[in-house]
């Protein structure tokens, strides 16, 4: 079973100096000689080197403390997570699975052999806590393919210990710097070996772009000479938006900030290994494809976490799926259906599949919730156990049938068709419109239908065609809200706070169909309790308590319609 640690780290350069002395540094009270270390590592990465443009490494690596497989999946800048599996002679298929969607048909070979002499030193405190450890280290790094040559160079690594606060490597920067060591112009050892022994021609190319000569490196060629096309015709638009560029720049920050809030993490931008655009986006097609590139690249970041089990990444990860298939539904002026459709098809298969083990969780939740609230005399009967065998029954189920998803070739394809989208994007004619125009007029169409649906579905009595009326209407609430997170960076305030009044919308409909839906088991546990001879009580008084909170969303939604609408002008 692989572990998983997470590494909070700075790299340095080095002039064969070695190790200032950091002692009453950050609180350093000794610094403690650990000897040297011989490593040995191999990378493993497909042929065109998709692990290292997604900044993950995974390497094979003898010698040292910690020997085995180790995969390095990137969280933020100076911090990855460590997957970690014994040592053996080929690719764990844990960690084969964590990359699948990455490598998909791909095949890992080895492409670099890094050899380290570490010099290790333990940072410790007056008590003799370690709080870091310091290494210098002499690399040799060898080219095993898709490249050429070797390349040696020494560096300095801190790296914070396990649970240490990461405040602590701020002020040990600063005592390095003090001492004359600067920041490593490398993310990673890897990043260096693959930069230094490329074959020329790709040298050249990555050179000039460093230098600002107009050249990208490689792995973005395929997609620098597409935008290259579009950047003749959409330069004239640009002169025609050019005195927006500003304030449009500072709305898109906003809107990902609120993203990455709502449940897309810091690290897709990381992760994904996709540089963004050049310049600002201008066009209308430029803001769509923007909102769309950052949901695809959402899904593959969240992929691992998924794979792991990790708190949210299915709710983050279904969340991105539906904003993707909305997107194309909402802005269908500006992509082409006849592509887009096909593919929002395969991305409701998908948000499908990932939902059924949120979705069992979530209703889990609230019917134990519901039984904790409860006086002890009102429970009658083994409920608890029997929720809790429920749930975990409906877990193993789906987390089974979800892994599955993931391997599938179906899944997989999918991934090449969002790639291949990105790349070579089907844009109409309104794409080269004026962002405001062209995004307001599809944002208000959206909004209408969700004015639609909530009237004609408060027009309904209680009862069933209501709770499927204020579903669509919820469902749409949600799509008009992510058409309006695309449009903030070029409308601004109001598609912001049409987004905010959405959310406001979906969350009080929100709390009606959970209500639906903890009806529907309360039914089919108590007819299971039933037949068992246990007591059907206390699933009737739940089952009460669930109409009365559904009954309280209908009558506050008129007002709060009411409020919404009148906040929600683009």
């Amino acid at each position: 079973m692989a572990e998983t640690k997470r590494e909070i780290e700075r790299k340095y350069e080095s002039e064969d100096s070695g190790l200032p002395d950091l002692t009453g540094v950050a609180g350093v009270a000794s610094v403690l000689d650990q000897g040297v270390a011989e490593l040995d590592a191999t990378y493993y990465d497909t042929s065109d080197l998709r692990l290292a443009a997604a900044s993950i490494t995974l390497r094979r690596r003898t010698g040292g403390s910690d020997a085995g497989w180790h995969l390095k999946l990137p969280v933020a800048a100076g911090i990855r997570d460590e997957i970690r599996a014994p040592l053996s002679d080929a690719v764990p298929d844990e960690l084969a699975g964590l990359v699948r969607s990455r490598v998909r048909e791909g095949q890992l070979v080895p492409v670099v052999r890094l050899r380290s002499e570490r010099d290790v030193r333990l940072l410790l405190d007056a008590e003799g806590r370690l709080l870091a450890e310091a290494s210098v280290d002499a690399v040799r790094a060898d080219r095993l393919f898709g490249g050429e040559g070797s390349v040696q160079w020494t560096e300095i690594e801190v790296e914070l210990a396990d649970g240490g606060d990461p405040a602590l490597l701020d002020k040990l920067d600063k005592g390095l710097r003090k001492a004359g060591v600067r920041p490593s112009k490398s993310a990673s050892k890897l990043a260096r070996a693959l930069a230094e022994t490329a074959p020329r021609k790709k040298r050249a190319k990555a050179k000039a772009a460093a230098e600002g000569g107009g050249a990208k490196p490689v792995a973005e060629g395929k997609d620098d000479a597409k935008g290259k096309g579009k950047g003749d015709a959409k330069g004239k638009g640009k002169g025609k938006g050019k005195g927006k560029g500003k304030g449009k720049g500072k709305g898109k920050g906003d809107a990902k900030g609120k993203g990455r809030a709502e449940g897309q993490p810091a690290v897709e931008a990381a992760a994904a290994g996709r540089e963004a655009p050049d310049r600002e986006p201008v066009t209308a097609g430029d803001h769509v494809l923007a909102y769309v590139r950052a949901q695809r690249d959402a899904i593959l970041a969240l992929d691992p976490a998924v794979r792991q089990e990790t708190e949210d990444a299915v709710h983050d990860m279904r969340v991105a799926t539906r904003r993707l298939r909305s997107t194309f539904r909402s802005f269908r002026k500006v992509l082409d259906r006849s592509v887009t459709d096909p593919i929002g098809v395969e991305l409701k298969w998908l948000a499908g599949e990932l939902g059924v083990g949120r979705d069992q969780e979530v209703l889990a939740e609230r019917l134990a919730e519901g039984l904790d609230d409860l006086p002890h005399t009102l429970v009658s009967g083994p409920m608890g156990e029997r929720l809790q065998t429920w749930a975990k029954a409906q877990h193993r189920g789906s987390r089974r049938r979800l892994l599955g998803v993931l391997d599938s070739g179906r899944y997989l394809t999918l991934l090449d068709t969002l790639d291949a989208f990105v790349a070579d994007p089907p844009l109409r004619t309104a794409a080269e419109g004026e962002p405001a125009k062209v995004l307001a007029k599809a944002v208000r169409k959206d909004l209408g239908k969700v004015s639609d649906l909530v009237e004609q579905a408060l027009e309904e009595p209680p009862g069933h065609e209501r709770d499927e009326g204020l579903h669509e209407a919820r469902k749409k609430a949600k799509r008009t809200r992510y058409a309006a997170e695309t449009a903030t960076p070029a409308i601004g305030g109001p598609a912001k706070a049409l987004a905010k009044s959405m959310k406001s919308l979906q969350s009080l409909l929100g709390e009606h169909q959970d209500s639906v839906m903890a009806r529907q088991a309360l039914r089919e546990l108590s007819a299971v309790a039933h037949a068992a001879g246990e007591s059907a009580f206390t699933y009737g008084l739940l089952y009460g308590r669930e109409e009365r909170r559904a009954e309280l969303v209908e009558k506050e939604l008129p007002a709060a319609w009411d409020r919404i609408r009148e906040a929600a002008e683009v």
